[in-house]
């Protein structure tokens, strides 16, 4: 989609994101309708993502979970458009936010970390969430720019606009040495789909899966700590954060000790909430190359 596509686009964008919540909701509901009972949008990916992850739960489950993923991702979809307008009373009366203390705690400290979570959840609402909050060290959110430069300017402001700071994927490594001598939380959505090469090969939810080794190698070249946050969805409308230790000296860890620590903490929300992680991707489209262990 090029510029006559993006300015044909941007009124209806920001005619969703004016919405109030109850009208939100209905057309995400009409949304819903659309991409599940008509269209199936990628519905063969999801369900074979789900009967390979669940190999132990009946078809009937395994459609049951389908359906409610697609009505929250539905939900997702509008609400991520909504954060282009959302206030910061609102995110803070839509999103709780538990462990708090902890990222005080590394704030007083001077000690900058690193956030792992997944695709699961609001992502977008969580990093409003946290900037909303007083106190905490400055949140940097790792995003991958998009090849129209007007979606990404875009997708830009709906990020930064709550006080969160982005860091391109390119630049990271680069960008955090740079930035040692600030007091940081980077966040890393670790759950992305590497080059086979250059990946960590674990079991996640039953298959044989790579890992981006990102996240760990930062961590233990710079010595922050790792956190994770879990977004839970008590309600419609409504997320819960909640934020929690994970490695908290990542210079006495071996090879791969971050990775499955993080991942394995990804995949007990998984299994707990089925339904709020983004099964429309093809995670496992690479093969283990020979060779690699």
């Amino acid at each position: 989609m090029g510029t006559i596509g993006y300015y044909l686009a941007i009124p209806v964008i920001y005619g969703i994101a004016w919405l109030p919540f109850p009208l939100l909701y209905f057309l995400s509901d009409l949304t819903y309708f659309l991409l599940f009972r008509v269209c199936g949008y990628r519905k063969e990916v999801v369900l074979s993502n789900l009967r390979n992850s669940f190999p132990e739960k009946s078809e009937a489950d395994i459609r049951t979970i389908a359906s409610r993923f697609y009505r929250w991702f539905c939900d997702l979809t509008l609400e991520t458009l909504k954060t282009l307008t959302i206030s910061p009373e609102t995110v803070r009366q839509r999103v709780t936010f538990e462990g708090t203390e902890i990222l005080r705690d590394f704030a007083q400290a001077n000690q900058s970390m690193i956030i792992v979570l997944g695709h699961f959840g609001n992502w977008e609402l969580a990093g409003a969430r946290y900037s909303a909050e007083h106190g905490l060290p400055q949140l940097y959110v790792i995003y991958h720019p998009l090849k129209n430069k007007h979606f990404d300017r875009l997708m830009h402001r709906m990020r930064t606009r709550h006080g969160t700071k982005l860091y391109s994927m390119q630049e990271t490594s680069k960008a955090m040495l740079r930035d040692q001598h600030l007091n940081t939380a980077t966040a890393f959505i670790a759950d992305q789909t590497p080059s086979p090469e250059r990946a960590y090969w674990m079991q996640f939810l039953n298959q044989d899966t790579p890992v981006f080794q990102g996240t760990e190698a930062l961590a233990r070249k710079l010595g922050y700590p790792v956190l994770y946050i879990s977004i839970t969805h008590p309600r419609r409308g409504h997320y819960h954060m909640r934020v929690e230790t994970l490695v908290g000296d990542p210079r006495t860890t071996r090879d791969g000790e971050i990775t499955e620590i993080h991942t394995h903490r990804l995949e007990r929300d998984i299994r707990n909430y089925p339904d709020l992680w983004l099964w429309t991707h093809r995670r496992w489209k690479h093969s283990r190359p020979s060779g690699v262990t």
